[in-house]
């Protein structure tokens, strides 16, 4: 097994979303996965990942993203498609069948990123509350009826060329990015607390987003979810290891994400959010603190 170590802010939602994403991509191509997180050193606070084979597992993620195709998933029969977006759309069959009920937009369509013979797919967006249990912690609102898939494929092209100077620090890479999930909160703003829409002034501002984060963390959303409390808040936990400790399956760390409490070392933290444009539509995460520490 080999084992890599990863900065990471746990008072930033996505980032921490993000961490689980590399474990659940990195079970695909390697298999074996684990992970945890060290915050010993307050200042210098990791995610450690370890898989099978030889050779950096968060590398291996990053390369398996940087060469996977984005492709849309989509009922056999359904006329949902998303090749006016350049993006090709998979009919499934009976073999194969739709995860949730058939949407009526094509924005929550469920994505694969295939690299050779691994894929993963993003399909949490699809869920719904009132009959499953599990909130899709969908805060994006398909800008001007952007799919998913889309808005996957462009964070994708955009770190095609970028990936390898990132693969010590991932969550920092930022570049240009018009659209995001909105997990990472250091691109989003709510008009009303700066003063001014950056949307009125696109020729002299640009926005940067984490497009890294933005994609692992909605993979990460594949098998866990933070505790939903309401529509503008949030929790979610962190388990934590030393340098001596065995790195935990992705089933506690999936857990502990949904803020259930463990009987290991333990950190809480609850994030709010709030409406950038009208109520009800798009939303951004703006504040987050720690509840507590159970170590």
């Amino acid at each position: 097994m080999a084992e890599a170590s990863i900065p990471v802010d746990l008072h930033n939602p996505g980032q921490v979303f993000a961490c689980i994403g590399f474990l659940e991509a990195a079970e695909k191509p390697l298999g074996n996965a684990r992970g945890g997180f060290d915050w010993n050193n307050e200042a210098d606070i990791r995610f450690r990942l370890s898989a099978d084979g030889e050779g950096d597992p968060a590398k291996k993620v990053l390369a398996f993203l940087a060469g996977s195709s984005v492709r849309s998933l989509a009922p056999d029969g359904s006329d949902l498609r998303t090749e006016k977006w350049n993006v090709p759309t998979l009919p499934l069959t009976d073999d194969s069948p739709f995860p949730f009920p058939v949407p009526d937009s094509l924005a929550t369509l469920p994505v694969e990123l295939r690299c050779s013979e691994a894929s993963v797919v993003v399909e949490h967006w699809g869920e719904d509350r009132k009959t499953t249990g599990r909130d899709n912690v969908k805060f994006w609102a398909g800008m001007q009826g952007k799919p998913g898939a889309k808005v996957a494929l462009e964070a994708l092209e955009t770190v095609h060329n970028s990936w390898r100077s990132a693969i010590s620090d991932p969550f920092n890479l930022g570049l240009p990015q018009s659209s995001s999930f909105r997990f990472d909160w250091r691109r989003d703003y709510i008009p009303l607390d700066i003063g001014f829409s950056i949307n009125n002034h696109k020729n002299r501002i640009e926005t940067i987003g984490y497009p890294l984060v933005e994609v692992l963390a909605a993979i990460g959303l594949t098998h866990a979810r933070p505790e939903y409390i309401s529509k503008l808040e949030y929790r979610y936990g962190v388990l934590g290891v030393t340098a001596d400790d065995e790195l935990f399956d992705p089933l506690f760390l999936r857990a502990s994400l949904g803020a259930s409490e463990l009987p290991f070392s333990q950190r809480i933290f609850r994030m709010q959010l709030g409406w950038p444009g009208k109520e009800g539509q798009a939303r951004c995460i703006t504040t987050t603190y720690e509840e507590n520490s159970n170590e």
